[in-house]
């Protein structure tokens, strides 16, 4: 394969990840037209639903999940960070405070999650690492250490894409396995263990 094949393969790559993060990035709308029992609520018990502290939870991690993901593919482009700086640093904040309201609130709701013990650790285990990922590339940038700032962030951003990576896994294993909770256990660590791998291969290529 040529080097322009190469590279319009890549360009091809990059503008469909960028359209499915804005597409689920704005995904969390939709809870504010729909009744509150319907789509994925409607799995979930009533008296979970009526706790103050779930519903703050659930709606933290996906407004905040969504706004991260909205803003952050941006990041990458260089000549947006060379030409405007400052905004890169003003956005930057914007999505490691999401990031980590949003994290935090997941590690929370992912206590309740469908499947049991199976899922609630895989969710935990991601909102951790998301949470983890993203403080240190902040401290990093702090620290004046670009290049480890930009490997982290790599790493918090995969794991941001697990709301993508979900949504495109779960209805495949459901239709696959005929078996929604299944399906749900496993997609509980498919949504983000490849894309944490995916980001280890891209930061070793990047050393």
């Amino acid at each position: 394969m040529g080097t322009a094949s190469r590279s319009r393969i890549k360009s091809g790559l990059w503008y469909l990840l960028c359209f499915l993060c804005t597409i689920i990035g704005l995904y969390p709308l939709i809870y504010l037209t729909q009744n509150a029992n319907a789509g994925f609520l409607s799995s979930k018990p009533v008296d979970l639903l009526n706790e103050s502290l779930w519903q703050w939870a659930f709606y933290i991690h996906i407004a905040l999940g969504g706004l991260a993901l909205l803003i952050g593919w941006p990041q990458f482009i260089q000549k947006l960070r060379s030409k405007y700086l400052n905004w890169h640093r003003r956005v930057g904040r914007v999505y490691v405070l999401s990031v980590l309201l949003s994290g935090v609130s997941g590690i929370y709701i992912g206590l309740y999650a469908n499947g049991g013990w199976v899922s609630s650790l895989g969710f935990m285990t991601l909102g951790f690492l998301w949470v983890y990922s993203t403080a240190n590339a902040y401290f990093k940038v702090k620290l004046g250490s670009l290049e480890k700032h930009e490997e982290w962030m790599i790493y918090s951003y995969a794991l941001t894409m697990a709301a993508v990576t979900l949504r495109i896994w779960l209805p495949i294993l459901a239709l696959s396995l005929d078996e929604f909770i299944v399906a749900y256990k496993i997609v509980a660590w498919l949504c983000w263990v490849p894309n944490l791998a995916v980001a280890i291969i891209i930061n070793n290529r990047r050393s």
